[in-house]
């Protein structure tokens, strides 16, 4: 890790803020749009279908009485703190960590929006296979989701290349 730079993050600060008002805008337009509950059938493996997480990923906690609304929301303002002050600390050239950071930075931030605005988090995006259903998710969970496979894939490549030397 560096010193600390937030004026060299900038651009994985805004990547990240793009990536919130996606979030934001989709989810509106789900709210909007789509009635809770109902389907609307995209194709044979994917639909839209309104839904609220009052939990976390996979509906965790989501029965648990109120208190996890407040527990997930002080854990994802912990996480968005760290993700800025590790971004700003990354070294130059680090990019594919840094446009990892900024992903989940970004999805973090736009589920933390929606518990401290709504109490839940919208969820829409439905995968499946016949009955089989994946849970719902947004594009913030996506944006986590993508954010995390490129930290592991940079760091087993950093360490496969470290192993190489």
């Amino acid at each position: 890790m560096g010193s600390v730079n937030f004026k060299g993050a900038t651009r994985w600060y805004v990547l990240a803020v793009v990536v919130l008002v996606i979030d934001q805008l989709t989810k509106w337009w789900a709210s909007a749009g789509l009635t809770y509950g109902d389907p609307w059938v995209i194709t044979g493996f994917f639909n839209l279908t309104l839904l609220h997480n009052t939990g976390a990923a996979f509906s965790f906690l989501s029965d648990a009485g109120g208190w996890q609304r407040w527990f997930f929301g002080v854990v994802a303002i912990a996480v968005s703190v760290g993700l800025v002050i590790w971004l700003a600390r990354l070294q130059a050239g680090k990019t594919l960590e840094a446009l990892a950071l900024a992903l989940v930075l970004g999805g973090a931030v736009g589920n933390l929006v929606d518990r401290a605005v709504l109490g839940y988090v919208v969820d829409f995006l439905v995968v499946h296979y016949r009955h089989y259903y994946w849970p719902a998710f947004n594009i913030a969970d996506s944006a986590i989701c993508v954010g995390a496979a490129l930290m592991i894939y940079d760091s087993l490549r950093g360490s496969r290349a470290a192993a190489d030397n």
